[in-house]
């Protein structure tokens, strides 16, 4: 069992690296290279390929094996990064933004893969749950290193030199995959079982759409996720740049945002998942988005102080924190909340349901919040991510709960 999570805790580890490149160290080195803020919203844009997994996900499932598809894309990953330690963010912006677009799609088809092998891989409740957890912290602790960690150090090793050491890290875990022997026992039955898919549902993938949008309480979660990632990429991406322009320096902000504040964050997915075990999904939904609009409107508030101080340094940090831990509660009870609606779903299509529903996260506002803070500031470009906040503890009023049965 050890080995199993070890295994996908560092594949989920190596898959949570691309976000925190983009989610947290690019938006504050493309602003302190002086980069507007309305290009650095643009870059939300290269999130496409996750939407666009839906796609694919049939293929990777029933074509090959998980550990071929797991080498492939990690060596892909670990290619990708050498190329861009040879490009310059300041001179080839858009040469960043592509190797970007690569890293996003590789890790994407690296998700379908890593999921598919966990589903093959744990048996019984436990396995599951410790899964689940290796899941969250790897993939958390991957965007703590990233955004965190190399954003700290970054001014000093460099842009090249770091994503060299990327390029290691991808290459050593590609060859850690390849010999991996948890991997034989699936790859046995990925050969007998995963060819065995429905065929004319590939053919005709409007079957498919059918079948995951007939599910119990798919369109509700569909909408739930679509507003809760709204509110959480507004307060989590635009906050910081606004200490990066007033109150903080790129290593403060990374050490802050990238580590303390992630820290906070695996602190909170692991609560969410005891606080299942003692109270009803619904109620803890209420509670925690009640309390995550509260701190959203703390944090806008903060957006009116603009001379810097201790004191502002303080509550900035201590905003940072709160939200970030309320954020990581709020992404187990998520996760639970997809998993209830999909064991509802046919066997054939309930990998497929999971990414319909968390790749309905929205990216395309990103690049208009970007075009907002150039125009309208801070205060009002926040108050629509606010806006969305609310909406979650509206819409988990009258959810699907009857059709889970809990």
């Amino acid at each position: 069992m050890n080995d199993k999570l070890v295994f996908l805790g560092l594949l989920y580890f190596v898959q949570g690296i691309p976000y925190g490149l983009q989610s947290s160290l690019l938006p504050v080195y493309l602003r302190g290279a002086g980069h507007s803020l309305t290009r650095i919203g643009l870059t939300k844009i290269l999130y496409f390929p996750w939407v666009l997994k839906v796609l694919w996900a049939p293929l990777v499932d029933r074509v090959g094996t998980k550990r071929l598809w797991l080498v492939a894309t990690v060596s892909g990953l670990a290619f990708t990064c050498l190329f861009s330690a040879t490009l310059s963010p300041e001179a080839h912006i858009w040469g960043v933004a592509g190797t970007l677009l690569a890293m996003n799609a590789l890790a994407s088809v690296q998700d379908i893969a890593v999921d598919g092998a966990a589903v093959g891989l744990l048996k019984g409740r436990s396995e599951l749950g410790l899964g689940n957890t290796a899941q969250v912290v790897g993939y958390k602790a991957g965007s703590v290193f990233a955004g965190g960690g190399l954003l700290a150090v970054i001014d000093v090793v460099g842009w090249g030199p770091m994503f060299m050491l990327l390029a290691f890290v991808y290459f050593g875990v590609a060859l850690f995959v390849w010999g991996a022997p948890v991997l034989d026992d699936e790859l046995l039955r990925g050969q007998a079982e995963g060819r065995r898919g429905v065929q004319s549902d590939a053919v005709h993938p409007w079957r498919v759409w059918r079948k995951l949008l007939s599910v119990p309480g798919t369109p509700w979660t569909i909408i739930y996720v679509l507003t809760y990632k709204l509110g959480e990429q507004g307060a989590v991406t635009m906050f910081p740049l606004f200490l990066l322009d007033n109150h903080m320096t790129a290593r403060e902000l990374g050490f802050w945002n990238g580590v303390i504040a992630m820290g906070f964050s695996i602190c909170g997915s692991s609560l969410g998942g005891l606080l299942l075990s003692q109270f009803s999904i619904g109620s803890l939904m209420r509670r925690v988005f009640v309390m995550r609009t509260v701190s959203m409107v703390f944090q806008s508030s903060l957006l009116t102080v603009l001379e810097p101080s201790p004191l502002m340094k303080v509550m900035a940090v201590l905003s940072l924190s709160v939200q970030h831990f309320l954020g990581g509660l709020i992404t187990t009870l998520t996760f639970t909340t997809m998993m209830h609606c999909t064991q509802r779903a046919e066997e054939s299509v309930q990998v497929m349901h999971t990414f319909t529903e968390w790749s309905s996260q929205p990216f395309t506002s990103a690049w208009r919040r970007g075009f907002y803070l150039r125009r309208r500031g801070f205060v009002r470009t926040l108050s629509r991510p606010q806006g969305c906040s609310v909406m979650p503890p509206t819409t988990v009023s009258c959810p699907p709960w009857r059709y889970w049965g809990s």
